[in-house]
């Protein structure tokens, strides 16, 4: 009896959903316009975001420039968001904004084109355009809603993802010190110290550079190696003065030594 009354409800479903779907199918096709727009919004309100963006395909060219097509194209925007293609969300929500610059979306339309872009950026370990792209577009949002309570927000998203380019630059630097291409790490570390000078990994890339030195210097020909041992102790007192509490001195200053032996 449970059998059969659970076939009766899946047979009824099915009919539910195919006699549903048959009938979005004829709207579609509908000559109508205002059925086609209301059907479509009700579909979004209601969370059908995919089906949804079917009827606003249709009509954002036919309502553009009226408050409608303000609607849609935010709707547009917003679907692509929910289903979380966010590339093509970025797009509709430039979109909204170059279309109606002074609509009542338009600030959030500039915060969520950025936010699109930031989430759209890979891990540090592939290309970093879209990261460069997302830093550009928050910084962009921020310069023309200074005011915006998403002020604070955009910041803390800039931070995430220069930490993002922070840590590929490093992974590059070690790269090159593990292939003891030591030129191209210690010039790779400086650069890191230079554009991330509050960066909590300072000390790290100072321990990187003074031992990038030693080795350097260690296996140069005879005429280099006075230059690149100064070099490490000017590096690892650096270091010292910085850091003098540092984890990395114990490692360091007996190589220092070293290096001062070298000098005289």
């Amino acid at each position: 009896m449970l059998k059969k009354a659970y076939f009766f409800l899946l047979i009824t479903g099915l009919v539910v959903v195919s006699t549903g779907c048959n009938n979005y199918s004829k709207i579609l096709k509908s000559p109508d316009n205002t059925l086609k727009y209301e059907t479509g919004v009700d579909l979004y309100e209601n969370g059908n975001f995919k089906k949804a963006l079917q009827f606003f395909d249709l009509l954002r060219t036919f309502y553009q420039g009226t408050e409608k097509g303000e609607k849609l194209t935010y709707y547009t925007a917003n679907c692509y968001f929910q289903i979380k293609d966010y590339q093509l969300a970025s797009y509709y929500f430039h979109q909204y904004q170059q279309m109606y610059p002074k609509g009542k979306h338009a600030e959030e339309s500039a915060y969520l084109q950025a936010y699109c872009t930031y989430l759209d950026s890979p891990r540090p370990e592939l290309d970093q355009t879209n990261t460069y792209k997302a830093l550009q577009e928050l910084q962009s949002f921020i310069n023309r809603y200074p005011n915006s309570p998403k002020v604070g927000k955009a910041t803390q998203l800039m931070d995430n993802l220069r930490k993002k380019l922070e840590i590929k630059e490093f992974k590059t630097a070690y790269l090159y010190y593990r292939m003891e291409s030591y030129q191209a790490a210690i010039t790779s570390f400086q650069n890191l110290l230079n554009d991330y000078p509050e960066s909590d990994s300072k000390e790290l890339y100072m321990y990187y550079i003074a031992k990038a030195y030693y080795d350097y210097a260690d296996k140069s020909i005879v005429e280099k190696q006075k230059e690149r041992f100064e070099k490490m102790v000017e590096a690892y007192n650096n270091l010292l003065f910085l850091f003098p509490k540092s984890k990395y001195l114990p490692e360091l200053k007996p190589l220092s030594e070293k290096a001062k032996e070298h000098l005289k």
